[in-house]
């Protein structure tokens, strides 16, 4: 089952890509590296972070194919991407965050790394390629905004860790409550614009 999400999210943040790269009116090479980036590199970092061999699309490159081929289907199927409604394209990387995070504590377990290590390669596995998306796109990253977005995988990273690590559930079954809890919050901060708190610093003259 996480296979196939697995593939579902990288087909989500590839389309994801596409729909921001259409909003920025980018030319068809812009549009699949933008496309490609959001859908495969926070699971690259993951990889390198974990010292994991080879980066998964190099062992694998089912999710890069994926990907590929989900842009160019985009590109064909959706002519004008911003006249789509506004909902659609946070939505879409709701679905695929939630289910990269899930991914990324599981890879991290079966790599033998520790609780905390495995929320952190989740959050990581999850917000990375959406990171490098909006960086290459010359705007400010979510996670930087008040927008509540990372604080999602970390509650998302801890109910899958907690769940498998001191309640005992199988991997799968954690998993999928972990992915439940990191969409649900997100998609709630996304109904209701929910918004974290601003830090402001003041300095006197």
């Amino acid at each position: 089952m996480l296979y196939w999400l697995d593939i579902l999210s990288t087909a989500v943040f590839a389309i994801s890509g596409v729909l921001l790269a259409g909003k920025l009116h980018m030319d068809p090479f812009g549009v699949l590296v933008l496309s490609v980036v959001t859908a495969v590199d926070g699971c690259t970092i993951r990889d390198m972070a974990l010292a994991n061999g080879p980066v998964f699309w190099v062992r694998d490159s089912t999710d890069l194919v994926v990907a590929i081929i989900t842009c160019f289907v985009t590109l064909l199927v959706i002519g004008q991407p911003r006249h789509l409604p506004k909902w659609i394209l946070p939505v879409l990387d709701a679905i695929g965050l939630a289910v990269f995070v899930g991914i990324g504590v599981n890879k991290a377990f079966s790599s033998g790394a520790v609780p905390l290590i495995a929320v952190c390669m989740g959050v990581i596995t999850g917000v990375g390629g959406g990171m490098l998306r909006d960086v290459l796109a010359r705007e400010i990253p979510l996670i930087l905004r008040t927008e509540i977005y990372s604080t999602t995988c970390i509650a998302g990273g801890i109910v899958h860790t907690v769940t498998y690590s001191e309640w005992r559930f199988t991997l799968q079954h954690a998993a999928m409550l972990g992915i439940a809890t990191t969409l649900l919050i997100r998609l709630a901060a996304i109904c209701w614009h929910l918004k974290l708190p601003v830090f402001e610093f003041h300095s006197r003259n």
